[in-house]
This record gives C-alpha cells, sequence and structure tokens, in this order.
C-alpha cells in the first residue's frame, strides 16, 4: 500500500532533504528526515525512509541504509522515488545489474522521469548494453529534442554499435541546427564536426571523409589533426601526389615525426632502396639537423650504404653529446650484421678520438672536444652490455666515470650494467650512488627505489620514495593513493621471493582495487565529455576501458598472485604454535633457555616498533580528521581492509587465483603464460576438459614451449591415471590426446621432444625434469642432462641458469644438492658477477649499505669482478 502523500509544510521538507543529497549536506538532510519522521502519521513515509537511507549511505553507515531503504521500498512499492534510491544504493555497492532492474521499476511508475532515465542510460553505457543505451538515448532524445547531449548521446549509441550510417545522420541532423559563423572560432562545434569525420572513417567513407574535410576546414580548430587525416585520407584514396604534398608539409613542421616519413615512403612508392634512400637524403640537405631522417634509413639499408649512413648518425649524436643515442639503435640490435658494424665503428671512434681528438685520424674537420670520447665511451659500455660482454661493459663505464665524475647517466649505466650481470645488491649500490649526485631527480629516486625493490630491500626502497610522497603519511599508504603501480608490483615480486605471502597479496589486490577504481572513474565522463564536446576522446577512452586488464602492470600482478596462490594450495602455511612446539620438544633446559630469552628480546623489539607504528598512524588520522572536517562531508563507504595475515591464509586458494586468471584469459590471449597458469590452476582443481582447453590454445601459440612440454606430460599422465571420469568426457580426452601425442607414451613423447630440442637448455631442462617426474629412478641421467653448460648448446643466459640450479636445490630432479654446488662453481666461471653463482656466505661478507659504502676489502672483490 502507498504511504499518505505529504501535505505542504513536509512536502517542502522533503524538497529540502532532496537538494541536501544533491549539494551532498548529508548532516543536514537526516535532520529533515528527523523532523517529518518523528510525526506519528508519516514515521513510515516510504520516500522519506529512502531517502534518509540513501544519506546514510553516503556517510558510510551501509548496513542501517540497506535496512532503511527496504523498509521505505516495502512501504510504498508504487514509488519511483524509493525504487530510484534502491538503485542508487545497489550502484553504491556495484551491483550495477541489480540497480539497472531498480531503474526500470522505477520508470514503471513515472515513465518520463528525467534523472531516472540519465542514471539508466550511464548505468547501461558502463556495463555496455548498447542496446538498452539506445533505447534509453531515444527516449531522452524525445522528451528532450533541444538538448545538445540528447543528439550527441543518441548518435554515440549507433556509433558504439557500428551503424555508422545512422550515427553520421543523427550527427548531421544535429549539426544543422547549430547556428555557426564560418569565421567564429567555436571549440565545441570544431569537435562535433571532428567526431562526424572520425564515423566517416570508420564507415571506410573515405571520399565522403575527405570532401567533409574540405567543407569544414575553416571551422575546425585542430588544423595539425586535419592535416594528418587528410594525409591518410588520400593515401586510402590512392591519390599519391596530394597524399605526397600534404606529409611534405607536415614534414616541414616537425621533421623529427617518424610517421611522416612513412606516409611519404607510401605516398611516392619507391620501386627500390635507392629511391627510398632518396627520400631521406632530400631530407638531409632540407633538415642538416634533423636526427630522424638519420636514423629511419638505418631500419632498410644494409652493407656499405649502411655503414656510411650510421656513420653520419653517430657522429651527429657524439658530437652533440646525446645521451640516448644507444636507446634509439637497440632495436637494430636483432640483427647480427649491423650490430658488428655499430661495434667496429664506435671502437674505431674511440682509438682515433684517444690518438687525435678525431672521428678519423684522416679527417679533415676540427678537433672533437673531449666529451665525445666520454660520449663514445658511455655508448660502448651500453653496447657490449646489450651484447652480454658485461666485463668490456664495464671497462667502458669505469673509464668514463673516471675522466667525468660527477655525470649521473653513467653511474645508471653502470648499475644497470650490473643488474643484467645478475647482481642486483652492487647494482644498488651504484643507482644509490647516482641519487645522491642529484637528490632533488624523481626519476632517478624511482629507478634507485625500483633497484631496492628487486634485490628484496623494501624499507629501503620506501625510504626512498618518501622523499617525494607527501608530508604526514607514510611513504606506502600515499604511493597506494597514488595509484603508483610500478611500485606495487615490484613490492609483490619482492615479498614473494621471501615467502612473505601476506604482504605480497595484499600489493597484488591493491593493483586489482586501482583497476576497479579505474573502471568505475568512467561514470564521471559519460557526462562531462557530452556536455564538453570531447567526443573523440570519450570514444577512445571507451574502447581502452573495454582492454583495460591488459596493461602490463594488472598482468605482472595477477601472475604474482596466481603464482602464490597455487603455492599456497601446494604448501598451506603452517600453524606457527604447531611448529614452535615440535621444535622446543626436543630442546635441552639450556637450549630452551636460551630460546626463550630470544624470543623475549625479539617480542619486546617488535613491541616497540608496533607502538612506534601506532604513534604514527594516530598522528596520520588525526590529520585525516582534521581534513575531512574542512571538506563538507566524508563520501562513500570504507574500503574492506586487506589484511595480510588473513590473505595468506585464505581456505581456498584456487577459487582467488581463478579471479585473477579470468580476465587475463579473456583479454591476453595471445600470451602462452596465460593459459599455462590456467592449466596449472586446472591441474590442481582436476578439471580435465579445462586442462585440455588451456594446453590446446598455448600450444595454437608456441606448440615447442618447455613449459607447455611439462603440460602436456603431466596431463597425459593426470588421465591416464583418472578412472572415475563421465564416458563423455573420456571419449573426448582420448580423442584430444591422439591428435597431441599421436600413438605414442608419456616416455616417448618426453624422448622425441628431448631429441628434437637437444641443443636448447631450456628444453633438456624441461625434458629432464619430466624424465624424472616419470620414472624417479633415472635420476641421474636426468641431472646430466640438465646440467650440460657446452658451448654449442642455445640459450645459455643467466636466467636459465639460475632455474637449473633451482631445480637441482629444490629436490624437481631428485636427491642433486651435491650436483647444485659443482654446477654452481661452473657457471660462476661463466658468469662471474652473478650473484646467485656466488660461493657461500658471499652475501655475508658484502656488507653493502643505503649510502653505498663498503669496507676495503669488498671494494677489492667488487674490483677484482
Amino acid at each position: 500500500m502507498p504511504t499518505a502523500v505529504l501535505p505542504p509544510k513536509e512536502n517542502a521538507l522533503f524538497k529540502r532533504i532532496l537538494r541536501c543529497y544533491e549539494h551532498k549536506q548529508y548532516r543536514n538532510g537526516l535532520k529533515f528526515c528527523k523532523q517529518i519522521l518523528s510525526n506519528p502519521k508519516f514515521a513510515e513515509h516510504g520516500e522519506t525512509l529512502a531517502m534518509k537511507g540513501l544519506t546514510l549511505n553516503c556517510l558510510g553507515k551501509k548496513e542501517e541504509a540497506c535496512d532503511l531503504v527496504r523498509r521505505g521500498l516495502r512501504n510504498d512499492l508504487k514509488s519511483h522515488v524509493c525504487w530510484h534510491v534502491y538503485g542508487l544504493l545497489q550502484r553504491s555497492d556495484k551491483k550495477y545489474d541489480e540497480a539497472i532492474k531498480c531503474y526500470r521499476n522505477a520508470l514503471k511508475w513515472d515513465k518520463d522521469n528525467l534523472q531516472i532515465l540519465r542514471d539508466l542510460s550511464l548505468l547501461q553505457i558502463q556495463m555496455r548494453d548498447l542496446e538498452g543505451y539506445r533505447e534509453t538515448r531515444y527516449q531522452l532524445l524525445q522528451l528532450r529534442p533541444a538538448q545538445r547531449a540528447s543528439w550527441i548521446g543518441y548518435a554515440i549509441a549507433y556509433h558504439l554499435l557500428e551503424d555508422y550510417d545512422m550515427a553520421s545522420r543523427i550527427i548531421e541532423e544535429f549539426r544543422k541546427t547549430q547556428q555557426t559563423s564560418p569565421d567564429k572560432v567555436d571549440y565545441e562545434y570544431s569537435e562535433l564536426l571532428l567526431y562526424q569525420n572520425q564515423v566517416l572513417r570508420e564507415a571506410g567513407l573515405h571520399k565522403e571523409a575527405l570532401d567533409h574535410l574540405s567543407t569544414y576546414e575553416r571551422q575546425i580548430c585542430d588544423k595539425l589533426a586535419v592535416e594528418e587525416t587528410k594525409g591518410e585520407l588520400l593515401l586510402n584514396l590512392e591519390r599519391m601526389e596530394e597524399a605526397g604534398e600534404v606529409y611534405r608539409q607536415l614534414r616541414e613542421r616537425n621533421p623529427e615525426n617518424w610517421s611522416y616519413y612513412h606516409g611519404l615512403e607510401k605516398a611516392l612508392r619507391p620501386a627500390t632502396i635507392e629511391d627510398k634512400q632518396k627520400i631521406y637524403e632530400d631530407a638531409w640537405v632540407k633538415f642538416p639537423k634533423g636526427l630522424m631522417p638519420r636514423r629511419l634509413p638505418l631500419n632498410f639499408l644494409r652493407g656499405e650504404k649502411f655503414r656510411d649512413c650510421l656513420d653520419k648518425y653517430l657522429r651527429m649524436n657524439f658530437s652533440k653529446g646525446c645521451p640516448p643515442a644507444f636507446t634509439t639503435l637497440k632495436s637494430l640490435y636483432t640483427d647480427k650484421e649491423k650490430v658488428s658494424i655499430i661495434q667496429e665503428l664506435v671502437v674505431g671512434y674511440e682509438m682515433s678520438l684517444k690518438s687525435c681528438r678525431m672521428f678519423h685520424q684522416n679527417d679533415d674537420r676540427k678537433e672533437e672536444p673531449p666529451t665525445t670520447l666520454l660520449w663514445v665511451q658511455y655508448f660502448l659500455a651500453q653496447h657490449y652490455n646489450q651484447t652480454g660482454q658485461q666485463g668490456l661493459a664495464l671497462d667502458y663505464i669505469n673509464a668514463a666515470i673516471e675522466s667525468t665524475p660527477t655525470l649521473i647517466e653513467l653511474f645508471v649505466v653502470k648499475a644497470k650494467i650490473y643488474k643484467h650481470a645478475g647482481n642486483i645488491r652492487e647494482a644498488v649500490r651504484w643507482m644509490d650512488e647516482a641519487q645522491a649526485l642529484d637528490t632533488a631527480d624523481r626519476f632517478i629516486n624511482s629507478k634507485c627505489a625500483k633497484y631496492m625493490l628487486k634485490a628484496g630491500m623494501v624499507k629501503e626502497a620506501e625510504e626512498m620514495c618518501s622523499k617525494f610522497t607527501r608530508e604526514g603519511a607514510s611513504a606506502v599508504e600515499n604511493l597506494n593513493e597514488m595509484q603508483c603501480m610500478w611500485f606495487q608490483a615490484e613490492c609483490a615480486v619482492a615479498y614473494k621471493a621471501t615467502r612473505n605471502y601476506g604482504e605480497a597479496l595484499k600489493k597484488c589486490h591493491e593493483i586489482e582495487r586501482h583497476f576497479v577504481e579505474i573502471t568505475d572513474d568512467q561514470f564521471d565522463f559519460h557526462t562531462y565529455c557530452m556536455r564538453k564536446m570531447t567526443l573523440r576522446s570519450y570514444v577512445d577512452l571507451l574502447k581502452l576501458e573495454d582492454v583495460l586488464r591488459m596493461h602490463p602492470f594488472y598482468y605482472k600482478a595477477s601472475r604474482t598472485a596466481i603464482e602464490i596462490y597455487l603455492g599456497l594450495h601446494d604448501h598451506p602455511l603452517a600453524d606457527e604454535n604447531k611448529e614452535l612446539k615440535a621444535d622446543t620438544a626436543n630442546l635441552t633446559d639450556k637450549e630452551l633457555k636460551k630460546l626463550r630469552n630470544k624470543q623475549r628480546r625479539a617480542q619486546k623489539k617488535a613491541q616497540l616498533e608496533e607502538e612506534k607504528k601506532n604513534a604514527e598512524k594516530e598522528k596520520q588520522l588525526k590529520n585525516q580528521k582534521k581534513k575531512k572536517e574542512e571538506d563538507d562531508e566524508e563520501i562513500g563507504s570504507p574500503k574492506k581492509e586487506l589484511v595480510p595475515e588473513k590473505l595468506a591464509k585464505v581456505e581456498n586458494p584456487l577459487e582467488e587465483a581463478v579471479k585473477f586468471l579470468t580476465p587475463l584469459k579473456n583479454l591476453v590471449k595471445n600470451k602462452i603464460d596465460t593459459h599455462l597458469l590456467a592449466f596449472e590452476i586446472y591441474f590442481r582443481k582436476e578439471k580435465f576438459l579445462l586442462m585440455l582447453q588451456s594446453v590446446k590454445r598455448a600450444f595454437a601459440i608456441d606448440p615447442e614451449h618447455p613449459w607447455l612440454h611439462q603440460c602436456l606430460v603431466r596431463f597425459f599422465r593426470a588421465v591416464s591415471r583418472s578412472k572415475d571420469l563421465a564416458e563423455g568426457v573420456q571419449l573426448v580426452l582420448r580423442q584430444e590426446i591422439a591428435r597431441l601425442f599421436g600413438n605414442c607414451d608419456a616416455k616417448s613423447f618426453n624422448e622425441a621432444f628431448l631429441s628434437k630440442h637437444s641443443g636448447s637448455i631450456p628444453h633438456r631442462l624441461a625434458a629432464a625434469r619430466m624424465m624424472y617426474y616419470l620414472d624417479s629412478s633415472v635420476e641421474k641421467k636426468a641431472v646430466e642432462l640438465a646440467v650440460a653448460l657446452d658451448e654449442s648448446l642455445s640459450n645459455r643466459s643467466i636466467q636459465i641458469c639460475t632455474e637449473v640450479l633451482e631445480n637441482l636445490r629444490s629436490g624437481s630432479l631428485g636427491n642433486s644438492k651435491e650436483k647444485a654446488e659443482v654446477y654452481r662453481a661452473e657457471c660462476h666461471k661463466l658468469f662471474p658477477y652473478t650473484l646467485a653463482f656466488m660461493p657461500p656466505g658471499y652475501e655475508e661478507t658484502m656488507k653493502i649499505t643505503v649510502n653505498g659504502d663498503v669496507s676495503a676489502e669488498n671494494e677489492d672483490l667488487a674490483n677484482e669482478m
């Protein structure tokens, strides 16, 4: 039954409640609610109860708010206000589907309510219910045909549904209503025209788009966008001469934009390499200081022509002192012939500059300044680091540092060399040295923090970042507020390496929350972009949000979380009290007393640290409270706190892993690791059809991948041992296994894989692991297979050798700890700088502090390396 209609006095109060909610004056709104509800006649007034609940929800009192809104709805089921409020409540809980149902119910009782229709349209575009969005925008257009947003929203609905013809017609009808002088600068009208042109281009109507651009060119403010679009359209229409002229003009405007040169290439259609080179030679004459026209030909030139062009390019860079010279050439390092030419040229420069201060002894040019030699050495250090010759790289960078010990870039490269050599501790030391030279440089500060995290120095990294975070708040909290995901992702990896799984998972979940927030932030743009007419950017935003979780930060966090959850499933965290009782049972009285004293001291220390932390937290809370008091009101409910201990002791780790996996399966299908991680989860859940799906998808990407081979063998064995599967499932599995494996068994399949890839260390390791997995009696053979380090073997890198060593130590290849030490010593000879291959006790001797101070003995040891 609907509640009684409010008399004028109470009705005026109710309108004031609505105004208070709109202006975020929640305390005042509650006072007016109390005034209405304190009257016995209206104590159960549905709409007032609903509004009180909505107001309380904004103040974070969620449970009380839900009760009031539901009570209000029960009292007045035919009130559009109650249904609308219930929808807003569901939306605040991110139950968007439920919210849409509530809005539709509200529209049953007030079908022309503009606010409800707008709110419904926002949720529909947020949830990508494009058909429903189009219908809602049509209703809004009928109700408010004079409003610009009504027309634009309706056009965007058709655009997103890829009905470009209808979208273009709607925009054209609306454009005709706009009274704009051709000479008047109107940015919003300009954006409308560019959006209309984008719709025509996406529809494939290139001629119409070009005519449209020519007609309205004077009224479009973004002249650069006009020229770039014109060039693209002329290429599509194969009007090459006109396209060439457009790209020449664009090149005049910015001779360092590589896309203009590529456009010019397409327009001129050079038949030979010489014709292609001629395009750039003309640019050399026209733009003698231009670097881009000298760099781009290096991609397609070879032999002597490549050498001549490279010579000119490098001389320009070294004479000017251009630090990114190596970075610009890095993409050429996949071609061995070009790498040898680069090395030959630059080594020649270095020898000549040392002897006569010129690039070549026969040069008639003037002498080069001393800094030229410095930049040549800087380049050579990066070159040899890229080619894996870290010893030579260190020689060159040390020579450069000796000549100029105040140049920060040199220390950064030295740190990078040590990182690539596998000694992250030494890398931290030199990066810290670079940071000390310029403490006001945020980039170096961030780099230093990143290196510290890779070295497992989490607290030191936090202190380093605190130099640039907000005062009065801890660095970690401030970085979380700023959505600094690179820091959180590196923290997660660092915590995982030290088996601090709770903290690692906390960082992964924080990154997940950032992506949820970014998705929710769309709500602000759905109305803003239509109001400000930034329509091209708005459509780009919607397309970006659809693939948001493809981002590398999300992938890294998800992978880390999945690996941790898999580890927690295989080896759940034991109860510390039980472990302690088991350990102390075998101790003598003296040892027990010593242990208890040690525990007491540790407890006291932990207590002091906790008190200090609590004092800091209290101070931060006071600051936050003060800030909130200064603001209007606190908005939204508080987030659920992420407690590391609870995260690490989750009841069902595999279900949690699936939550992180699902977006990757939908969006990162092209990475083989996605499907192999999926297999690892489903293998433990014994979901055979999903395991099959995962290996088939991985097989389609790279059938020879070492990790995939291990998954296939384990899948084969699991299927052969399973007995209680449904008949239909068994039939499918038998058919698919016959396709993947042929008629051979798991052992034969493994042997065939090994014979095919006997020259690759990663593949040998995979085969050795499966050999031992299938038959533990062949332990010796498996170990010998994995530890081979012959020069003839490919993929011999620090990473794969470290992986082999870890497998020897963990028992994946049997009881081979003695062989592990022998293998470590052999690897140490090959990679003398790598920390993982250092002799036992090395890390204790290398006492590297945050300030980079080392003892004289350790300095000598570092120099010997």
